[in-house]
């Protein structure tokens, strides 16, 4: 085909709201002699620069108008855009209306995600969205047989080695991959501005779609047989292990991606000084402290086994005296607001630690959506930001809780709301002593977390008080008979089940006290 061939660049066509390394790419294309068109601020830009620049006005004979909506909308830019170089018909057009060829388009669109973070009212939103930008993107990556089309200043490098290696022209092979971001650039740019729109009316509009801007590919996925990569999500500024800055360590994993996710999660449910213990996308500890180091070794003595080759989550600054703790056994991650450089002083002798600051705390209130991939579809729903109170609960049995009870039980349903269902969590004093997560049965998953209480040697003295979460209501009284022979004084579960009047006799007889939340957390 004549038109896989190398395009010379005569005349460009520069637009853009990022002007990253504009004025440094304009000059590498003044050299080769190329006339530049421009518009408004990227123009007076460029000027200043000392570079030739003839406004678009000026090459349409039409002035811009309608504070600037209408200017790159003409026949002189889209008709030398769109022309097929080879196709008489088009040339002959062309030469009757005395339109000259563009074969270069440098555009990116104005900012509206950055408008709507920033808390700007409708109107000025609106005038965030670009329309003459996406249509020039659209017609060159459209004629990307003639005409190059650069949306992104990561690739003016790229762009200027291929025609310096080509006489000034560009090959097909990269115009047809700049031809393809551009439409991913403004694909995602009306994603953005659909779900501006369908927030205002319903979180599940009759149309949804999804963007994500690639950070890194991943050595592999879950397994090495499976090729994986990480997304952000543009607009999206939560705190957590994808935005983190990576103080130390190799290259993330996805599983690590995954776990330290869900570690930095859970330990976010806590005001008061917390640590948070996963292994394999599953707490094995959790604990308060009266400070960061006390909550560690509260969290790691529930259960010192599953905490090696662990992802360790703190929600206060990682201190030097709680480094010195962590260094002793082997951790994959740690994540934490902020590092003390003493701290990661002491970590540095352990290079392969993977450290992670994310500067601040994800709020657990905060709504937004969660996916997930089916055949032949996703399921969407809004992330469970459920939070139980001491007034939503409900006391079902004769006894009621002592106000320390109280306090474990709601911390402990905070932890099983990050346990994979089936989830069970037994605990006491603001830590837990046994989880028992993702059984097919809630009475394995009693069974299951009271064996790793006993186990750790963490069973409380006669007498003592000990907590039971359950994150769903227990169908039968046998998984809240196995809780109270394992020692257990009270239990809270959200309650709903056909035989909840089964189950309450039976704490009643065994002397519980018991709470219902009217919430459930499953997890799968």
């Amino acid at each position: 085909m004549t038109s896989m061939i190398d395009r010379p660049i005569q005349r460009a066509l520069i637009s853009v709201s990022d002007k990253t390394g504009i004025v440094e790419f304009a000059r590498g294309l003044a050299a080769y002699g190329i006339e530049i068109l421009s518009t408004g601020g990227t123009s007076k830009i460029l000027k200043e620069a000392g570079l030739a620049v003839k406004d678009v006005s000026a090459h349409t004979g039409f002035p811009e108008m309608m504070d600037g909506r209408v200017k790159t909308l003409h026949p002189f830019v889209h008709g030398g855009i769109l022309s097929v170089r080879d196709n008489s018909e088009h040339v002959a057009a062309q030469e009757s209306h005395g339109i000259g060829n563009i074969d270069l388009v440098v555009v990116n669109l104005y900012p509206f995600v950055k408008t709507v973070a920033s808390g700007a009212d409708e109107d000025t939103c609106i005038e965030n969205i670009d329309i003459g930008g996406p249509a020039m993107v659209r017609s060159a990556a459209k004629n990307h047989a003639y005409v190059t089309i650069v949306t992104d200043p990561a690739d003016y490098a790229d762009v200027l080695a291929d025609m310096s290696a080509h006489q000034g022209a560009t090959r097909f092979a990269l115009r047809r991959l700049l031809a393809g971001r551009a439409y991913a650039h403004t694909a995602a740019y009306d994603t953005h501005i659909s779900a501006w729109f369908a927030a205002q009316e319903t979180s599940f509009p009759r149309q949804i779609s999804f963007t994500g801007n690639l950070k890194h590919t991943l050595r592999y996925g879950e397994n090495p047989h499976q090729t994986a990569s990480l997304y952000l999500v543009e607009g999206e500024v939560r705190p957590g292990v994808a935005r983190a800055d990576m103080l130390q360590g190799k290259e993330l994993s996805y599983n690590n991606i995954n776990d330290t996710d869900a570690a930095f999660e859970c330990v976010a449910e806590f005001s008061d000084p917390a640590v948070v213990i996963v292994k394999h996308a599953n707490p094995c500890g959790v604990a308060t402290g009266t400070d960061i180091a006390d909550a560690y070794d509260r969290a790691f003595a529930c259960d010192t086994v599953s905490a090696f080759g662990g992802i360790i989550a703190l929600n206060r600054t990682l201190t030097a005296k709680t480094a010195e703790k962590i260094i002793g056994i082997f951790s994959e991650v740690i994540i934490a607001p902020d590092i003390e450089p003493a701290a990661l002083e002491i970590l540095s002798s352990k290079k392969n630690i993977r450290v992670l600051k994310t500067g601040g705390m994800p709020d657990v209130k905060t709504p937004r959506l969660n996916m997930v991939r089916v055949a032949g579809g996703l399921l969407v729903q809004d992330r469970d930001q459920g939070v139980i109170t001491p007034e939503m609960l409900r006391v079902v049995t004769k006894r009621a809780p002592t106000a320390q009870e109280m306090a474990d039980m709601i911390f402990a349903f905070k932890v099983g709301k990050h346990v994979k269902s089936n989830a069970i969590v037994y605990a006491r004093e603001g830590a837990t002593v046994g989880i028992g997560a993702g059984q097919m049965s809630r009475l394995d998953s009693s069974r299951i977390a009271a064996w790793k209480m006993k186990d750790m040697k963490l069973t409380p003295p006669p007498g003592a008080h000990l907590v039971v979460a359950s994150d769903a209501f227990f169908p039968f009284a046998d998984g809240m008979l196995a809780a109270a022979e394992a020692g257990a004084t009270a239990i809270i579960q959200p309650g709903g089940s056909i035989k909840d009047a089964e189950v309450i006799a039976a704490a009643d007889e065994k002397g519980l006290a018991m709470v219902f939340t009217g919430m459930r957390h499953f997890r799968h």
